[in-house]
């Protein structure tokens, strides 16, 4: 049987600088939903059921929410697409396993519970799940790769109507550049 370690076990320059990683969750944007989904590996490659709608187009994920556009956006490496919102408008993000997306929210809403929290998330990177953003949540993402196109799959309650675009701007850096940086404790 090994004793376990203290951090007086550790050489006295290097403890300033231990820490121990987050693994709890953070408080999350009112109303803003993540939703694992399940993924089937085969030999041949894998599976995943990204959303079921029923007879009135409502998804059994985000209960309520009725899907009418599907759309594919993709981010080259190192960019960053921040931050917009819609007023009536609602979403379900979905980033391949492939791809790997740092996802941003900002609840910007005036009579918000959580109004003013942000959320950091990464989307993609192995993993499979779908983001709900509802109405008036800022969010935006920042691939950084170098290298891999980021891919974002979306659905929306509302068909887009360039004459009468519900997309509103807020410039990337509002939260200052840091924001879109990985993040080290």
């Amino acid at each position: 049987m090994h004793t376990p370690l203290t951090l007086a076990d550790i050489d006295q320059a290097i403890r300033p600088k231990v820490y121990a990683q987050r693994y709890d969750a953070e408080p999350f944007v009112e109303g803003a939903k993540l939703v694992k989904l399940h993924s089937s590996i085969g030999e041949e490659g894998d599976f995943c059921e990204l959303l079921h709608l029923n007879d009135q187009a409502e998804s059994k994920e985000v209960p309520g929410f009725r899907a009418v556009q599907v759309s594919r956006s993709t981010q080259f490496p190192g960019s960053i697409k921040a931050w917009h919102l819609h007023f009536a408008q609602d979403e379900l993000w979905y980033v391949p396993q492939e791809a790997h997306l740092t996802v941003g929210l900002w609840d910007v809403r005036h009579d918000s519970k959580t109004k003013g929290l942000t959320n950091r998330l990464v989307m993609g990177g192995g993993t499979q799940q779908l983001l709900y953003i509802p109405r008036g949540v800022a969010h935006g993402s920042a691939n950084v790769s170098s290298t891999q196109l980021g891919i974002i799959m979306y659905f929306a309650n509302n068909t887009f109507d360039p004459k009468n675009p519900d997309e509103h701007r807020i410039p990337w850096d509002a939260l200052g550049a840091d924001f879109w940086k990985p993040q080290r404790d």
